[in-house]
C-alpha cells in the first residue's frame, strides 16, 4: 500500500540521484562503545570513524542511531552538538535533509540521567493501560525536547516459554493484554510527538526451547492468532507509525525476506502507512546467519523486496552493495523509491522537512528525570508488585487495619529488627532490565555515576521504617555456587523479628548477567545458590518474606504455601515442609522499585498487581500459555501436569473481594457485541484495588478452542466494604480465530462467560433463568484466594452466521466502573 505523499516530497524525491535516495534509507551509528547489540563487533568492524562524518554523509543520511544511547553523554552537551549537526546538514548536503534520530525507549528514554520505568513485563503486572500511557508520554516529551524522533519500543512479542532471555521485555502471556498495554505505549509516545516501533514483527518470541534467534515452528494459525493480535491492534487502533522486523525464521522463511508478512499482512491487510526498519544488522543476517544470500547486495535486495524500508543501525548492505545491483538492472529501483517516499513522508510528518526546521535552540538546560517522572515510575512500580502467598506477616508490623487508613495501612507498631539479605537488597541495578541505560550502557562504563537517583529495597526500608532496627547482610551473589555468605545472612536473620530476602536476577546482554537479550536458560530454578540460601534462612524459624526481582518468572513452587506437595527438591535442597511466610514477585520494577516493595510491605500500599505470565511448574513443562485447548492440560494419558503454580491474573491483596450477581446478554450477532456487568465488593476492612477479569471460552468450535481465554478487564478502586457494579462492552471479534482456510472468523453457538480472580478458577454451574432475557447469576461470590471460586458462569449464544472479521473494528473492550455503592 502506498504511503500519502505530499508534493513536496514528490518534488524532493524527484530531484534526487540514485546516491541521495539510498542515503535515506541507512542508519549511521555515531558512536558505538561496547556490545549492545547482536553480533555489533562482527558487523561493524569496517565502519568508518564518526570523524569522517562529513564524508560519510554528503549525500545525506537517513537516520542517526542512538546519538544519547550509546555511551553516557551529557544531555545539554550533546542536544548542542546535535543541533548543529542537524543545521550542518541542511546547511552542507545537496538537498538540505536532516536525519532522524532514533533511541531505545523500552523503559522510558534510555540514556544517561533519564528516568527509568519499570519493564514491560511489570506493565503487563499493573493491567494499567492509562498509566502505562501516561509513562509514555513523559518519555515521549523528554525524547523530543532532546531532538529525538522516534523510539524503539514498544515490544509486542507474546511470551511463550520463560526460558527466552527477553522475556523481561514483553508484556505478558495473553495477546490482548499485550495488544491494550502496547497501544497504550504507543499512544502515549506518539501524542508527544515521536513515532513508536512496533517490535519484533513477528514471532520473535517463539523460538525453539527459548534461545534468541532460534527457529520458530509456529504455523500460520498460531502466527495468526497468537503474534499477529497485538501488532494489529497497534496498528490499527493505536496508530503506529513505525514497525521492526524479528530476527527469526517463522515456518524455515527469515522474517526479513518474508514480504508476506512485512507487505501483505502489515500494509495490504491492516493499512499500514509508515516505515518499517530492520532490527539492528537483520538485513546482513540474511547472508551471515540464514545464508539465504550470497552476500550484502542479495541481502539487500531480499530484504528491500520484503518491505524493509530503513537499515538499521548502519548502511552495511543498503548503500554501495544495493547500489551496484540497482545499476546492474538485479533490482528494480522502483522498489527503492517506495521506500524512499516512505522516509520523506515519515520526515515530513515528524517536521524535519520545514523550512525552520532545527530554527529552535537545542535546550540549555533539562532534566530527564523531574518529581513527576519519579512519581509516575513509583505508581507503576507500586501496581506492578505481585503478592503471590501471605501467611499474615505482611504487611509488616500489621497489628489491626482500620477502614479509614489508607490503602492496606498498618496500624500495628512495626517490627523492632528486619534482617534485608539476598544479593538484590542492595543493588541497584536489581531494579532495572537489560535496555535500562544501567545495565545496558553503563556495565560498559566502570566508575561512571549511575545519573539517577537509585534508592534499593534496602535503602527503601530503612527509609519506611525509622524506628526499626534493618540489619543487612547479602548471603551470596545473584549466580555462581559461592556460599560463604551464608553463615553471616544467618546470623542477620535469626536475631531479627523478620527477614525480607530479596532474591532473583541480574539483567544483561550475550551471557553477561542471568536475564536480557541473549541470556537464555536451561532450567527455571533461581540462578546460582539462591535456593539455597532461602533454605537456610526459612531454618531459622524467623519469618521469611521472599521478594523476587526478576526479568521472567521463576519456577519457585517450593516457596509457596499450597504448591506442588511432595514434590521433589533438587539434591541437598529441601524446606521439609517450611516456606517463606510470604512471597512478593516484582518484575524490574524501575529507579523507584525499592520504594515500591518498602510500600507494599510495611502497607501503605494494598498490593494489586496480577501476573502477566503463568507461574511455571519446571522448565520441562515448557512452552506453556493458559491459552491452551484440552490437549494442553493436564490428563490421564501423560505423567507430566503443565498446570503452573499460579495462573495468569493471579494476585493477592491485603483485603478480600467478591463477585456478585454477573449479568450477560442471552444472544448477540457475531458481527456485533455483547454486553456483560458484575459486581465487585471489598469485603475486608482496608481498601484495595482489584483486577475485575472477564473470561470466556467457545463451548463447541469447528477447531479446538482454548479451555479459557481473557476477553476483558478493569482496575477498580474500592474503599472497604463499596461495592461497584463494572460493565463490559465485548466485540465479538474478541472470540475470533483463524479456521480450516485460515480467515480470521467469529461462529456462531453458545459461548460461557464468567468472572473470576484469575485465569485459573473454573467457573461454577449457570444459574437463574436461561430462556430469555438476560441471564443474572445471583448470590455465589469469588474470593481472592489461591483455590478461589468464580461467579457461575452466563451462557451468550452468538447468532447469524459465521462472521469474517475483516473490518478495521475496533477489538478493545469498552468497560464502564459504576459510582460506589457502599454495602455497609
Amino acid at each position: 500500500m502506498a504511503p500519502p505523499v505530499s508534493e513536496r516530497v514528490r518534488a524532493l524525491h524527484a530531484r534526487m540521484t540514485l546516491e541521495e535516495k539510498l542515503a535515506q534509507l541507512v542508519g549511521y551509528w555515531i558512536d558505538q562503545n561496547g556490545t549492545v547489540a547482536p553480533m555489533q563487533s562482527e558487523m561493524t568492524a569496517g565502519q568508518k570513524e564518526s570523524g569522517l562524518l562529513a564524508e560519510i554523509t554528503r549525500d545525506g543520511v537517513g537516520h542517526y542511531t542512538r546519538v544519547y544511547g550509546t555511551r553516557p553523554v551529557e544531555p545539554t552537551e550533546r542536544a548542542a552538538w546535535l543541533w548543529a549537526e542537524q543545521r550542518r546538514l541542511l546547511r552542507e548536503t545537496r538537498l538540505g535533509i536532516p536525519a532522524l534520530v532514533h533511541e531505545e525507549a523500552l523503559l522510558g528514554l534510555a540514556a544517561w540521567k533519564a528516568a527509568t520505568y519499570p519493564t514491560p513485563l511489570a506493565w503487563g503486572a499493573s493491567f494499567d493501560p492509562a498509566l502505562v500511557e501516561e509513562m509514555a508520554a513523559q518519555a515521549g516529551a523528554s525524547m523530543r525536547r532532546l531532538g529525538v524522533h522516534q523510539a524503539l519500543a514498544p515490544v509486542l512479542d507474546v511470551v511463550r516459554d520463560p526460558r527466552w532471555g527477553r522475556v523481561d521485555e514483553c508484556i505478558g502471556e495473553d495477546p490482548y493484554l499485550v495488544g491494550t498495554v502496547g497501544t497504550a505505549y504507543v499512544r502515549g509516545l506518539q501524542g508527544a510527538g515521536v513515532h513508536a516501533t512496533l517490535k519484533h514483527f513477528a514471532g520473535y518470541s517463539g523460538s525453539h526451547a527459548g534461545r534468541n534467534h532460534a527457529p520458530v515452528s509456529a504455523g500460520p494459525r498460531e502466527v495468526a492468532d497468537v503474534f499477529l493480535p497485538p501488532f494489529e491492534m497497534a496498528v490499527r487502533d493505536g496508530g503506529a507509525r513505525s514497525v521492526m522486523n524479528s530476527y527469526t525464521e517463522v515456518d524455515g522463511v527469515p522474517v526479513a525476506a518474508n514480504p508476506e508478512l512485512l507487505t501483505d499482512v502489515l500494509r495490504g491487510r491492516w493499512g499500514f502507512d509508515g516505515v518499517v526498519v530492520a532490527d539492528y544488522f537483520a538485513v546482513a543476517f540474511l547472508e551471515v546467519m540464514h545464508r539465504v544470500a550470497a552476500d550484502r547486495g542479495e541481502a539487500a535486495a531480499l530484504a528491500l523486496a520484503a518491505g524493509i524500508d530503513v537499515e538499521l543501525p548502519s548502511g552495511d548492505a543498503y548503500l554501495e552493495p544495493l547500489a551496484e545491483r540497482v545499476r546492474a538492472g538485479l533490482v528494480d529501483e522502483a522498489l527503492v523509491d517506495r521506500s524512499v517516499l516512505r522516509v520523506l513522508a515519515q520526515k515530513e510528518e515528524l517536521g524535519l522537512l520545514d523550512p525552520d526546521a532545527f530554527a529552535d535552540g537545542p535546550p540549555e538546560s533539562i532534566d530527564l528525570d523531574p518529581p513527576q517522572h519519579r512519581a509516575t515510575a513509583r505508581r507503576l512500580a507500586q501496581e506492578s508488585l505481585v503478592l503471590l502467598s501471605n501467611d499474615g506477616v505482611l504487611p509488616l508490623g500489621a497489628g489491626g487495619t482500620t477502614s479509614d487508613a489508607p490503602a492496606g495501612a498498618s496500624t500495628g507498631t512495626a517490627p523492632a529488627r528486619v534482617a534485608v539479605v539476598g544479593p538484590n537488597a542492595d543493588r541497584a541495578e536489581a531494579l532495572m532490565g537489560c535496555y535500562s541505560f544501567v545495565n545496558h550502557v553503563l556495565a560498559h562504563h566502570p566508575g561512571t555515576p549511575q545519573g539517577i537517583e537509585l534508592p534499593t529495597v534496602l535503602d527503601a526500608l530503612r527509609e519506611a521504617l525509622p524506628g526499626t532496627d534493618v540489619v543487612h547482610a547479602p548471603g551470596c551473589a545473584v549466580d555462581g555456587d559461592d556460599t560463604s555468605g551464608f553463615s553471616a545472612a544467618v546470623d542477620a536473620v535469626r536475631g531479627a523479628d523478620v527477614a525480607v530476602v530479596v532474591l532473583g536476577d541480574d539483567a544483561g546482554l550475550f551471557g553477561r548477567g542471568t536475564v536480557g537479550e541473549g541470556n537464555d536458560v536451561e532450567t527455571l530454578e533461581l540462578p546460582g545458590v539462591q535456593r539455597a540460601l532461602v533454605t537456610e534462612l526459612v531454618a531459622t524459624g524467623t519469618p521469611v518474606v521472599l521478594v523476587l526481582l526478576t526479568g521472567r518468572p521463576y519456577a519457585i513452587g517450593w516457596a509457596l504455601d499450597d504448591a506442588a506437595p511432595g514434590a521433589a527438591s533438587p539434591a541437598g535442597v529441601g524446606l521439609a515442609g517450611r516456606r517463606p511466610a510470604a512471597v512478593v514477585q516484582g518484575f524490574f520494577p524501575g529507579e523507584e522499585g525499592g520504594r515500591a516493595v518498602a510500600d507494599v510491605l510495611t502497607g501503605a500500599v494494598n498490593p494489586s498487581g496480577r501476573l502477566p505470565v503463568s507461574l511455571p511448574r519446571a522448565a520441562g513443562a515448557q512452552p506453556y500459555t493458559y491459552l491452551h485447548p484440552v490437549l494442553g492440560g493436564p490428563s490421564d494419558v501423560t505423567s507430566t501436569d503443565p498446570t503452573p503454580v499460579r495462573p495468569f491474573g493471579f494476585g493477592l491483596s491485603y483485603t478480600t473481594f467478591a463477585y456478585t450477581d454477573l449479568e450477560v446478554d442471552a444472544s448477540a450477532p457475531t458481527d456485533g457485541a455483547f454486553d456483560a456487568a458484575v459486581t465487585v465488593t471489598n469485603t475486608g476492612d482496608v481498601a484495595g484495588t482489584d483486577v475485575v477479569q472477564l473470561y470466556g471460552r467457545d463451548v463447541l468450535g469447528s477447531l479446538p478452542r482454548p479451555v479459557v481465554q481473557l476477553l476483558g478487564y478493569a482496575r477498580v478502586d474500592l474503599a472497604a466494604g463499596e461495592s461497584r457494579r463494572v460493565r463490559f462492552r465485548v466485540p465479538t471479534a474478541r472470540l475470533a480465530f483463524s479456521d480450516r482456510r485460515l480467515v480470521r472468523v467469529v461462529e456462531p453457538g453458545d459461548v460461557e462467560v464468567w468472572v473470576a480472580a484469575h485465569a485459573g478458577v473454573a467457573p461454577a454451574a449457570p444459574l437463574g433463568d436461561l430462556t430469555g432475557g438476560a441471564i443474572v447469576a445471583q448470590g455465589a461470590t469469588a474470593r481472592r484466594a489461591v483455590a478461589g471460586e468464580a461467579t457461575p458462569r452466563a451462557v451468550v449464544t452468538l447468532t447469524g452466521g459465521v462472521h469474517e472479521v475483516t473490518a478495521a473494528d475496533a477489538r478493545i473492550v469498552g468497560v464502564e466502573v459504576e459510582r460506589s455503592a457502599s454495602t455497609r
